[in-house]
């Protein structure tokens, strides 16, 4: 069975490059807080320093007003790769023991256990 690596949000790096994105197109944060309709500009800027991130349909709305996909304004953490070597003696990624379905994660706590 083929295991994924839990996909991660790097939030200082996307709150770069939501800064990065919105000074390319000319705006500033008072921009967006009247696109928003927000009272106040606080969610930009905690958006900006990577406290938080837009909700789906805020990070939707970004998206079109900076006429980029949302893919392209979130930013994914680089997590460590880790290594097992099979039987064939290839290393091969190894799935992080949390995110692998719940009978290999008891697996992996009796053996942790052990």
């Amino acid at each position: 069975m083929l295991y994924h690596q839990f996909p991660v949000i790097d939030l200082p790096a996307t709150g770069a490059n939501i800064r990065r994105l919105r000074q390319t197109r000319g705006l500033s944060v008072r921009d967006l807080q009247q696109f928003f309709g927000f009272e106040e500009p606080q969610a930009i800027y905690k958006w900006q320093r990577g406290q938080s991130l837009p909700t789906v349909d805020n990070l939707y709305a970004l998206s079109a007003l900076l006429d980029v996909p949302m893919n392209d304004i979130l930013v994914a953490a680089n997590a460590p790769q880790l290594n097992i070597c099979t039987m064939s003696g290839r290393p091969e990624p190894a799935a992080h023991p949390l995110f692998q379905p719940p009978r290999a994660r008891r697996a992996w706590r009796n053996f942790k256990a052990a």
